[in-house]
């Protein structure tokens, strides 16, 4: 992304931007595209510590792709009459489709209605002014799992659990988490400190960034990103005691990422992120169990 990107995004009504890629590769990726695979040879998607040695990048690096950023960015809006952000979002009246550049793929595409701009009253502003409430003390880590927790983040005694999750708990484990975190740091809690069996089916993001010390049992389904960015904590999923399904229906091979002290067990044991079960030619694993 680039100061004009951002620019373009804001004008059609964007307020947050996302640079992703771009100050990746300012801190020395060269897309090698084998980030699941720990054997990034510029040392940033690996644990492998002879290959994080190879790793040169410094903030200083980011800082100075961001300062690009901005200063393409100031000089669009000096074009264009803007002297803050807030003016420019939503006034996609500023934008015109560049009609010199002709190719079939979008010879019939129409944007006016992405580009139409309704007369407002003056009273009416395009930009934010509410502050969103995320709702996160309605959440189940919020209101029963970090209260439960409490003997084992205050007072080190371990914590056994048995709880019921639906899929509408997303990141159920994640605020949890970040209370061990907040508390012990990066180290954690000894393993097993909380121990939390859920039966049912999990939200999104099931056990996201979960730490060390804290494991996480489902018995039944989970949505995609089950252990996102697991940094250290353990999550088991099996089916359903009253499951009538075969297992092996529903589980397919995927590469897993090694990383140290991460565990995530699903049907087959994955003690490392590099490891994972012999598939056929289906996708199908051949030891599952």
């Amino acid at each position: 992304m680039t100061g004009r990107d951002v620019a373009i995004a804001c004008l059609l009504g964007a307020e947050e931007f996302g640079f992703a890629t771009g100050p990746l590769v300012a801190l020395g990726c060269a897309m090698m595209r084998v980030c699941n695979l720990d054997t990034c040879p510029f040392g940033v998607a690996t644990q492998n510590p002879k290959l994080r040695a190879k790793f040169e990048g410094k903030p200083e690096y980011v800082v100075n792709f961001m300062r690009f950023i901005a200063e393409e960015l100031r000089e669009i809006m000096a074009q264009l009459g803007f002297r803050t952000i807030d003016e420019m979002v939503g006034r996609s009246d500023m934008l015109r489709v560049n009609k010199a550049i002709k190719f079939w793929k979008s010879a019939d595409i129409d944007l006016s209605s992405i580009l139409y701009r309704p007369q407002l009253d003056s009273t009416v502003v395009t930009h934010h002014t509410v502050s969103q409430d995320h709702k996160l003390e309605e959440t189940l880590d919020y209101k029963v799992l970090i209260p439960l927790s409490e003997p084992a983040l205050n007072e080190g005694r371990k914590v056994s659990l048995s709880l019921e999750i639906h899929n509408t708990d997303r990141a159920a484990g994640t605020q949890l988490g970040s209370a061990i975190t907040r508390i012990h740091g990066e180290e954690g809690l000894p393993e097993d400190s909380i121990d939390v069996h859920f039966r049912g089916s999990a939200g999104q993001s099931f056990g996201a960034f979960i730490p060390k010390g804290l494991t996480l049992r489902l018995e039944g389904d989970a949505n995609d990103y089950v252990g996102k960015g697991l940094s250290g904590g353990k999550i088991v999923v099996r089916k359903d005691r009253e499951a009538s399904a075969t297992t092996v229906k529903y589980i397919r091979c995927t590469r897993a990422k090694k990383q140290q002290g991460h565990r995530l067990h699903a049907v087959w044991t994955v003690e490392s992120r590099s490891a994972r079960p012999e598939c056929s030619s289906d996708g199908v694993p051949q030891d599952v169990r």
